[in-house]
């Protein structure tokens, strides 16, 4: 698995948010866990009153961002957030949350059909640990956009996994390592 760097500026994010561990009521890709669960309540949000939202960069992307706490080796607990990108915050509707991204390079892993549903942590751990990169910060994001099916429908999907890096070499952001 050979990801792309790049470089993202800052992204504002408004979206719904969970804490606790995510996979309790059920691990994988499903709508009976709270990863599951916290997508349903967002899509519906969106559906009833995405009019709400001012400056929506792209309607057709959304991003999954797990960020973890000293919680998460102990007992697995981790902030979950589903959103979507604006330009500018502007009356944000009091429902939703608001998360700040800061600028960062990353590497980007692009998963598709059955890679999805796999242990990819593993394999982009191992690629870390082989790579001029070290990962930083305590979160990383999923990006969903016109090529992710649905959990209905994985072996058809793609999305792509970003993870903040750091560099220790100067390697130049968009080669392909």
């Amino acid at each position: 698995m050979q990801p792309k760097i790049v470089e993202r500026g800052r992204m504002i994010l408004i979206g719904l948010s969970f804490f606790g561990d995510p996979f309790a009521a059920s691990a994988g890709w499903t709508e009976e866990n709270e990863i599951g669960r916290l997508w349903v309540r967002f899509l519906a949000y969106l559906a009833e009153q995405g009019d709400a939202i001012q400056g929506l960069t792209d309607e057709n992307v959304a991003y999954e961002v797990h960020i973890e706490s000293a919680d998460t080796a102990a007992k697995g607990y981790r902030e979950v957030f589903v959103g979507v990108e604006v330009d500018r915050l502007t009356d944000v509707p009091v429902e939703l949350l608001v998360k700040v991204l800061p600028a960062a390079t990353y590497a980007v892993f692009t998963l598709k059909g059955e890679q999805i549903a796999s242990d990819w942590s593993t394999s982009m751990g191992e690629w870390m640990r082989r790579s001029l990169y070290e990962p930083v910060g305590n979160f990383g994001f999923q990006r969903y956009d016109q090529r992710f099916q649905g959990v209905e429908d994985l072996a058809a999907s793609e999305l792509d996994v970003y993870v903040p890096i750091t560099s220790s070499a100067d390697v130049s952001p968009g080669r392909d390592l």
